[in-house]
């Protein structure tokens, strides 16, 4: 996974907390959260850079 990649995903999980407080679902939340944690462990698994 690039640096680009990673910040996309940032993005993303930053924007699902965002209509979580919108909608004050909890399905948004858990969404997120559970986004973060598929981005973090793709960050931690691909550490060549994406490129293998």
């Amino acid at each position: 996974m690039g640096a680009m990649a990673f910040f996309a995903g940032l993005l993303l999980f930053v924007m699902g907390m965002g209509k979580w407080q919108e909608t004050g679902s909890p399905w948004w939340l858990w969404g997120s959260l559970a986004f973060l944690l598929l981005v973090v462990v793709t960050a931690l698994t691909s550490r060549d850079g994406g490129k293998g």
